[in-house]
């Protein structure tokens, strides 16, 4: 696999390099450029020895990394592309996924992402006979995301009175803990913290009406909270009442 990688920082394009030669052995690195401008004007002549692969930043001097993969597409070329981004640029990644990228990693690189992503380019160009098929290239990726959100939903449905761990929780869906954090917002329109705690109070709030016999103490145990004075607190400000309000339906509307 022949790639070309583009970065504005000298020690993350070597870097790179360096990881994808360890990674794969037949991965050529055939150019690296420190901006778009620079890039494009290497790209005809590196596609015509073969290129496969492009891993280009976001933010760049002269042209930056939208820009270059809108020149690409626009040139008619199918060549694999993948993006870089750090963490505040989030949104502007998922903005080249218009343009057909194949997926876009935050920095620091996650080598294990990394490998994941090279090896399914190498199967679809394997599978469609060496070339890449340019339409619908985001929606392996689109899929996985959503994929992740609801197995992270399913993972605190039948956990939540378990401490929260986000490292564990984004490494078992193979993301990195800040991007996980900011797509489960953008998807759910709520944290990932706020979410427990609705897990959390919709549970209690099962528990005071269909087992009378528990105590509130326990009851916040139960849902996770070992400190009763403020599970009563927390229940009060999502609720608007008290949970003993609440078990003994004192309010509106209540039977």
């Amino acid at each position: 696999m022949k790639v070309m990688v583009v970065d504005d920082e000298e020690v993350i394009c070597q870097g790179l390099i360096k990881i994808l030669t360890k990674l794969n052995p037949e991965i050529e690195v055939i150019g690296s450029y420190n901006n778009g401008a620079v890039a494009w004007e290497h790209f005809d002549e590196l596609s015509r020895q073969g290129l496969d692969l492009v891993i280009t930043d976001i933010k760049m001097p002269f042209m930056d990394g939208i820009k270059l993969i809108g020149r690409i597409r626009e040139a008619g070329s199918t060549v694999d592309i993948i993006v870089l981004s750090g963490f505040e640029e989030f949104e502007y990644a998922r903005a080249a996924l218009r343009s057909g990228v194949k997926d876009y990693l935050l920095k620091p690189v996650d080598k294990v992402r990394l490998q994941e992503v090279l090896q399914e380019i190498a199967a679809a160009r394997q599978t469609s006979g060496g070339s890449a098929e340019p339409d619908h290239q985001d929606q392996p990726l689109q899929e996985r995301e959503h994929h992740a959100i609801e197995t992270v939903k399913d993972v605190l449905k039948s956990s939540f009175e378990q401490p929260f761990e986000l490292d564990k929780l984004a490494q078992s869906v193979g993301m990195h803990s800040s991007y996980l954090s900011r797509l489960f917002k953008q998807t759910t329109s709520m944290t990932i913290t706020d979410y427990i705690i609705q897990l959390r109070i919709e549970k209690a709030k099962e528990l005071l009406t269909g087992n009378p016999s528990l105590r509130n103490y326990e009851i916040a145990q139960l849902v996770g909270y070992h400190d009763p004075v403020y599970f009563n607190k927390l229940f009060k400000k999502i609720v608007g009442i008290t949970p003993k309000d609440y078990k003994s339906k004192k309010w509106p509307g209540a039977e």
